[in-house]
């Protein structure tokens, strides 16, 4: 969420000094987006937190001392840590998907264009999804085959939603945003988003990456259905 001046604060990490450069150059032409810090590796990620608290991380994969996962668990242990948005030169990367696991809020490719990503910063700031539909599908798809073998245990906290919180737990899953989500239930947008809080309480996810996963498991995403 964006601070008392209305700007998303900002904090880029990757080994790459020029490609900083570049992720700096483009957030900074938004007027609502102030990016606070940098950092070339994973342990200058989590000092980069403490120092300037950024609402969002832009977290390259691959770096050296500690790299991209590795500082992504160590963030997401924080007590109000920021999003966190993977950047990975390859959209199957395997180790992205361990990061989402981990904790970060979804993945970018590095050649995104500039309006998507600024676009994806802001949609991450305020909590909502950041992966559309089809790509929440495709990345369910490969999370699903790169873990083959019987069908995962359903997750212990399900039993403890509410028949409401179970249909926003599936929509979630199918990659909707929170006024989506409303338009298909007929809710309200904040009364979508308590809804989504409290599935984050009783689920202990961090992200609603880590929701989808746990309604994909349990069947519950009818990504193919269309809005009510």
């Amino acid at each position: 969420m964006a601070d008392r001046t209305g700007l998303t604060r900002v904090g880029l990490v990757d080994d790459d000094a020029l490609v900083r450069a570049g992720l700096s150059m483009i957030l900074g032409a938004d007027p609502g987006i102030e990016v606070v810090g940098e950092a070339g590796d994973g342990s200058g990620a989590v000092e980069l937190v403490h120092r300037h608290r950024p609402d969002v991380l832009l977290m390259d994969v691959r770096m050296p001392t500690m790299d991209g996962i590795a500082a992504t668990k160590a963030v997401t242990a924080l007590a109000d840590h920021p999003a966190i948005i993977m950047l990975t030169t390859f959209d199957m990367d395997e180790y992205v998907f361990t990061a989402l696991e981990a904790g970060a809020s979804g993945f970018l490719l590095k050649d995104t264009p500039p309006t998507e990503l600024i676009q994806a910063v802001h949609v991450v700031a305020r909590g909502d999804a950041m992966l559309a539909p089809t790509v929440t599908r495709r990345m369910l798809s490969h999370f699903s085959q790169a873990n083959p073998g019987s069908a995962p245990e359903p997750h212990a906290g399900l039993d403890t939603l509410t028949e409401r919180e179970t249909e926003v737990l599936g929509a979630v899953g199918a990659g909707l945003s929170n006024a989506q989500i409303g338009a298909r239930l007929f809710m309200s947008e904040a009364t979508v988003k308590a809804h989504v809080s409290k599935i984050f309480s009783k689920l202990d996810c961090t992200n609603r990456v880590q929701i989808a996963i746990i309604a994909h498991e349990a069947g519950l995403t009818a990504i193919d259905q269309p809005p009510a």
